[in-house]
């Protein structure tokens, strides 16, 4: 690999308080220097990022990408393209496939397919239960040891509370979180949406806040129990927020994360029974809204997951009851969170990053999530002032499950380079790419 030495960008790295226009260079797959005094080696290439940012890449700590057994819905391959179009550097596979991820050679699978992608590094997340039957625990020792780093069993909470208790216990040997899909099944049974105005007028079974409160105050408390650490998926409701707001109050190992659909919509888009609008745990109302983009910015919650859904287009035209649950995420995530936290005021850019890419990947110990000198060249070179407008037709994922379709949104990543590699380079018109500096000229000072 060349070097490539990026200038005049505005670099953008909150693990070290940065934020200023200046170069960045990349040599050998790192890191190699920041600032104005930063030079080129010769048969470097320029990158001429004004009035771009430069960031750390994105991390994802919850896509699910189907593989194995639902190809038709997306692959690893496919799903780690639609990544690194959106920015993402790194992305955390759930095992809810078919079959599911729950023994070593199933992780050393995903694994080895991400790999073989050469995208996004992809990271296999194992499951808490053999089957994801809540009876009984998989070997995390085993899956850890192939390349798993995090147990869960999404798409299912762990019901058991002694299951959870124990899954808690034996992570923490690993040092690996618990992630969980907050839901009491019993009370949410049946539901199709938010219970509410919205499905009363409809006509359909709602999921009451209560259902994934209940679970997060009792994972709370199991995390207290165990010191283990748990990590909170998806969250949704206002009361989920204060109660994670006590328990990090308390010191306690609880992280969690929200999805850009919880900090953007509500029940009201499912009026007209829009399928897209259908995901688990269901869009709430506008007070759940707010207090997930205030904890977002406090940082009550710890970062912003995909969920990444994929699903077939039958599927998702079926009736509101009988149509899956979820949404492609990975390509509108960044210029959703753009719109919805930072150009509103909400947050500022550096917090967005840190939410985005620092903390995830220093949560659950990914590389990444920093610009550092000598850390893994892994960034996301974006322009948020540019607009674009959702096709999914041109989207990368195999899926077109997203209800914004026809949404002009701000920010358009130009490129992204994992390990100092180009995995990603727009090229439509107008897009910037790395030049090759002429050997003639001195070295680029920046």
């Amino acid at each position: 690999m060349k070097p490539i030495l990026f200038t005049n960008g505005r670099v953008v790295d909150p693990s070290q308080h940065l934020d200023e226009v200046t170069s960045l260079l990349v040599q050998d797959g790192r890191v190699a220097g920041i600032g104005l005094d930063v030079r080129a080696p010769d048969g470097a290439d320029v990158f001429d990022a004004t009035g771009l940012v430069i960031g750390p890449g994105l991390v994802d700590v919850h896509v699910h990408l189907r593989e194995p057994g639902q190809e038709d819905r997306e692959t690893i391959a496919t799903g780690a393209m639609s990544a690194v179009a959106g920015g993402f550097t790194a992305i955390c596979a759930m095992p809810n496939t078919d079959p599911v991820i729950d023994n070593q050679g199933a992780v050393g699978f995903v694994k080895a397919k991400g790999e073989a992608a050469g995208l996004a590094r992809v990271y296999p997340i194992g499951c808490v239960s053999v089957g994801q039957r809540g009876e009984r625990l998989a070997e995390f020792g085993e899956m850890a040891a192939a390349g798993a780093v995090a147990v869960s069993d999404d798409g299912q909470p762990v019901m058991s509370s002694h299951l959870m208790r124990t899954a808690l216990e034996y992570a923490r040997t690993f040092g690996i979180p618990v992630a969980d899909h907050c839901e009491d099944l019993p009370l949410a049974a049946g539901g199709a949406m938010h219970e509410g105005i919205v499905s009363t007028r409809l006509g359909l079974k709602g999921i009451p806040a209560a259902a994934e409160e209940i679970h997060v105050a009792r994972d709370i408390i199991l995390a207290g129990l165990t010191g283990g650490h748990v990590h909170l998926c998806h969250m949704s409701t206002r009361g989920s927020v204060e109660l994670i707001r006590r328990a990090k109050d308390q010191g306690l190992r609880v992280t969690a994360e929200a999805a850009p659909h919880h900090f953007t919509l509500t029940h009201e888009r499912c009026e007209g029974y829009d399928t897209s609008a259908k995901m688990n745990p269901p869009l709430r109302e506008a007070e759940d809204r707010d207090a997930i983009r205030a904890a977002l910015a406090d940082g009550t919650l710890d970062c912003i997951a995909t969920d990444h859904a994929p699903h077939h287009y039958d599927a998702k035209e079926r009736e509101f009851d009988d149509a899956p649950n979820g949404i492609i995420g990975l390509e509108t995530a960044l210029s959703l969170a753009l719109r919805e936290l930072v150009l509103s005021g909400r947050m500022t850019l550096p917090t967005l990053f840190e939410r985005m890419s620092c903390a995830p990947a220093r949560l659950w110990h990914l590389a990444g999530g920093t610009l550092r000198r000598g850390s893994v060249a892994d960034l996301v070179v974006f322009d948020p002032g540019a607009e674009w407008t959702v096709d999914p037709s041109r989207l990368r994922s195999k899926s077109r499950n997203t209800p914004w379709a026809g949404e002009t949104l701000p920010g358009v990543v130009h490129a992204t380079f994992v390990g100092g590699r180009p995995v990603f380079v727009r090229s439509e018109p107008g897009s910037r790419k790395a030049h090759r500096r002429p050997r003639p000229h001195p070295p680029a000072t920046g």
